[in-house]
């Protein structure tokens, strides 16, 4: 068993691009060798911006032998009535590569016929290896792709060099005109120069002697330790940024961090801007104080180590100056305006070319907004109502400004930050910035009334406008986010306890894009649907059974809270010992009631009662029948379902004993009522048939 390493040489590859394209690299390749039939152990991935690797242990020198069996003709085609071969049966076995004698008879389900069972050919790991990684390279997916010079091939960056080794047995393949070897180069300014390497088990400590750290966490944890330590040393804290430390992480081979320092004056900003003119544009980590205060204070990290460290930081510092600069001149601009004055200039931004200006949204969300302050259970509506109108006015407000257009993720936290400075309430100040929560799958949600009514508004706005022009997400395609956009709302419902109708409030968007009454129901039953199928995704993930949400939704999705009720509820359910013959018994009912039709359980005559098992059931389902409706009406589907599971034996009595589908028609139909009068216990909460 040896250890296989590949080594793919490049120009800088984007930090971003690392992980995913060598995560999905390893896949590739672990499946590959277990196509082949090559035995292997773990698999581990190694990086730099300059170099992919990828390293596997314990990778068998050849196949594992397989046997096949082959069909040839039957037997009394291959031999005649003395048992003697045909010219049928030579062919057969020379095609096999046996012997006349070595002919299997075989019986099969057709007949007896001739086999032959042969080992196929196992051919060395170099061998498959060279063969299939030119092809396994060029595999790897990256968001963009270049080509360079007038080679055909594309990759990330430039592919200046390649290694293979099995052992120590160099893997012969190329790419371009790039053919592998056992020569690594190591890092680029401090040790450039090529090393051989012997075995490919030496490979992490060659590397890390020519001044490169390939092993990704090993790099990441010696950044945050080296930031800490200089942080500590200037009575600081790293702003924290994990996001930040993964970026650089894998921004550089080997990290050498250094402290610089900005002017006070750059102090007079928000925060949120001098942070992101460091993070965004320089990718330098910001101090804090105790209190969490920036301090005029920054770390930059970089790829070597210069002679004069100091002369370096000022090189950073002179760069920040130049680009706070740029950011305090755009701030103090946006100070001249305010925020209803840049309102107004949304009328010239497009939200969407079909469905007009960010100006018309605003509007459109301001009679949303309305719609969900009354609709809602919070406490003091006019007040909610006043800040929910004047926060969906102006929460795109900070989109024309100049320190947006400049920094365009700031767009809400400079607005949030804008609404402070001109005192607006800072209810509706946060709203401005937590109403694109959440901005990312399992991203927080909006932390007030104002800001998550605010939220669904304006997400609500942007699905029914978009479907209403046939901006539909596809399998492969969803431009306008509109599925993250949908799990936000159920999302933010869920969260907020918000009970109202989710239908009303799809209609109410649906005002503000279309008349036709016709094309208005069309659009609303596919909103529905897609929000429905978002629904189901959700509470999956969240570990429901499938099935409880399937049987739940179909009953009902209009309120969201009430949803996670009746899933609950059913999903305890589903966990009791006795809830098989429970399901196939209500199953049933639901079954015969879709047959029969519509009858109602009002329809019951008892005086067309014939057995016991009737009467029986009839009384028993009118107590539970006023017990289940208490229960519904407090929200306790658990106690509701425990009801409703007590007239299970009475209803196998009834379809032990009696026949439901008799020949008087009348009888027949009063029997089917009888069991309409159940299924109509659990008609709220969930379908039975589908489970």
């Amino acid at each position: 068993m040896n250890t296989l390493l590949i080594e793919i040489g490049c120009e800088e590859i984007p930090a971003g691009y690392i992980i995913p394209a060598l995560t999905a690299f390893k896949n590739n390749i672990i499946a590959a060798l277990t196509k082949a039939r090559i035995d292997h152990g773990g698999a581990k991935i190694l990086g730099t911006p300059r170099r992919l690797t990828l390293v596997v242990t314990n990778v068998a020198p050849a196949q594992t032998p397989k046997t096949v069996t082959i069909s040839g003709p039957p037997e009394k085609v291959g031999f005649d009535e003395n048992g003697k071969p045909s010219i049928a049966a030579q062919k057969f076995a020379a095609k096999a590569g046996i012997g006349v004698d070595d002919i299997i008879v075989s019986d099969t389900a057709k007949g007896r016929y001739l086999t032959a069972v042969v080992e196929e050919t196992c051919e060395s790991s170099v061998a498959i290896l060279e063969k299939m990684m030119a092809k396994q390279i060029l595999a790897i997916p990256f968001p963009k792709t270049m080509r360079w010079g007038t080679l055909s091939i594309s990759f990330a960056r430039p592919i200046i060099s390649l290694v293979g080794l099995l052992g120590d047995k160099i893997l012969e393949f190329s790419i371009g005109n790039i053919t592998s070897s056992n020569q690594i180069f190591g890092h680029s300014f401090m040790n450039p120069a090529p090393v051989r390497i012997e075995t490919a088990d030496d490979y992490q400590s060659l590397v890390e002697s020519t001044g490169v750290i390939v092993d990704i966490d090993k790099r990441k944890q010696m950044l945050v330790d080296a930031i800490q330590i200089l942080a500590k040393e200037h009575d600081s804290q790293i702003f924290d940024d994990p996001a930040l430390v993964d970026i650089v992480a894998n921004l550089v081979e080997c990290p050498y961090p250094i402290v610089g320092r900005f002017d006070d004056q750059f102090l007079e900003l928000p925060d949120e801007v001098l942070i992101t003119a460091m993070r965004e544009h320089q990718k330098y980590f910001a101090l804090v104080d105790e209190k969490n205060k920036l301090k005029p204070l920054f770390i930059a990290v970089n790829n070597t180590k210069a002679k004069d460290m100091n002369l370096v930081a000022r090189g950073h510092e002179k760069v920040l100056r130049a680009r706070l600069s740029d950011a305090k001149f755009f701030y103090e601009v946006d100070c001249e305006s305010s925020l209803d004055a840049f309102a107004q200039k949304l009328k010239n931004v497009t939200f969407q070319a079909k469905l007009g200006s960010v100006y018309e949204k605003t509007q459109r969300m301001a009679v949303l907004v309305d719609f969900l302050a009354q609709s809602s259970a919070y406490a003091d509506m006019d007040t909610l109502k006043k800040k929910l109108i004047r926060a969906a006015r102006i929460c795109k407000a900070d989109l024309v400004s100049q320190v947006v257009i400049e920094f365009t993720k700031l767009q809400g936290v400079i607005g949030r930050a804008y609404a402070i400075k001109a005192g607006e309430d800072l209810e509706v100040a946060d709203a401005i910035e937590q109403h694109y929560r959440p901005v990312q799958s399992g991203g927080k949600l909006p932390e007030s009334p104002t800001a998550a009514l605010l939220a669904i508004a304006d997400k609500m706005d942007t699905i029914c406008g978009c479907f209403c022009v046939g901006l539909i997400p596809t399998g492969g395609a969803d431009p306008y986010a509109l599925r993250r956009l949908g799990i936000g709302i159920l999302q933010i419902m869920q969260a907020e306890q918000l009970g109202l109708s989710l239908g009303l409030l799809i209609e109410k968007g649906l005002d503000g894009f279309v008349t036709d009454g016709a094309k208005k129901a069309k659009v609303l039953t596919q909103v529905k649907t897609f929000l429905k199928n978002r629904l189901v995704n959700i509470m999956v993930d969240q570990g429901f059974s499938k099935e409880a949400v399937n049987s739940a939704l179909s009953v009902s999705f209009d309120n969201i809270p009430d949803v996670y009720l009746r899933v609950k509820a059913l999903d305890a359910l589903r966990k009791e010992p006795d809830f098989e013959p429970l399901a196939i018994t209500f199953k049933r009912v639901e079954n015969i009631q879709k047959k029969a039709g519509d009858i109602k359980a009002q329809n019951v005559d008892i005086t067309l009662f014939e057995y016991p098992a009737e009467s029986n059931l009839f009384e028993a389902s009118r107590l539970v029948g006023s017990a289940v409706e208490s229960l519904i009406q407090k929200g306790e589907y658990d106690g509701a379902l425990k009801e409703i599971a007590t007239l299970r034996s009475k209803v196998d009595s009834l379809f032990d004993d009696v026949m439901i589908f008799a020949d008087d028609e009348a009888i027949k139909n009063n029997r089917i009522a009888l069991l309409a009068s159940v299924s109509g216990l659990f008609k709220n909460i969930a379908d039975f048939s589908i489970i």
